[in-house]
C-alpha cells in the first residue's frame, strides 16, 4: 500500500514524485574511496619521525638491528634462517626504510621552511615598525631642539640683564649705581 501524502503538499502534474530537497539542512556526508587525514597531525608526525631519524640513537639502533640480522642469518641453524647470504630481504627493508624516510624528512623541512618564512615576515614587519618609530622620535627630538633654540635660557637672560645694568650705570651721572641703596629707614615697604 502506498504511503499517504499530506493533501496540502503540491505535486506537479506529469512529473514523477521525487523527495523534496531541503535547503535548510546540510546534505548527508558522501562516502569517499580515499582515506582522509588531518594534514597538521600528519605533518607533526613526520617531523617527529624526521627528528628521530636524525639522532644518534636511531643510528645505534639501526646498526644493532643490521648486525643482529646478519649474525642471525649467518650463525643460526639452516631451518631458522630467513635471509641467506646476499641478504636480499635486508636490502629490501633498508631500501623501504630509506624510501619512507626521504619524503618524511622533506615534508618536515618544508614545514620548517614555512615556519621560517612566517617568522621572517613577522620580523620584517617588526623592523619596519621599529624604523618608523625611530624616525618619528628623531623628528620629534629635532623639533624640540629647534624649539629650545628659540627659548630664552636662564644663562641668556642673566647675561642680557647684566648688559642692561652696565648700560644703565654708564648712562647715569656721578657714578651712581643703577640701583640706589636701601631706603634710609630700612626696607622699602612699597616694593612688596
Amino acid at each position: 500500500m502506498a504511503p499517504e501524502r499530506d493533501p496540502r503538499e503540491r505535486v506537479p502534474m506529469g512529473v514523477t514524485a521525487r523527495p523534496r530537497i531541503r535547503l535548510d539542512q546540510p546534505l548527508p556526508p558522501r562516502r569517499r574511496l580515499v582515506p582522509e587525514w588531518d594534514p597538521e597531525a600528519f605533518g607533526k608526525l613526520s617531523e617527529r619521525i624526521a627528528r628521530f631519524i636524525g639522532t644518534g640513537r636511531f643510528l645505534v639502533w639501526m646498526t644493532v638491528v643490521v648486525i643482529m640480522w646478519v649474525l642471525w642469518n649467518v650463525a643460526a641453524p639452516n631451518g631458522l634462517r630467513f635471509d641467506e647470504f646476499p641478504f636480499i630481504f635486508l636490502t629490501l627493508m633498508l631500501s623501504l626504510q630509506a624510501s619512507y624516510a626521504a619524503p618524511l624528512i622533506l615534508l618536515a623541512q618544508n614545514r620548517q621552511a614555512d615556519r621560517d618564512r612566517v617568522n621572517l615576515e613577522q620580523d620584517r614587519k617588526q623592523n619596519e615598525r621599529s624604523i618608523a618609530d625611530t624616525e618619528y622620535l628623531t623628528r620629534e627630538i629635532a623639533a624640540l631642539r629647534t624649539g629650545l633654540g628659540e627659548v630664552a635660557t636662564r644663562d641668556w637672560i642673566r647675561s642680557e640683564l647684566e648688559d642692561l645694568v652696565r648700560e644703565l650705570e654708564d648712562r647715569l651721572p656721578n657714578g651712581r649705581g643703577a640701583f640706589p641703596a636701601e631706603h634710609p629707614r630700612g626696607r622699602d615697604v612699597s616694593d612688596r
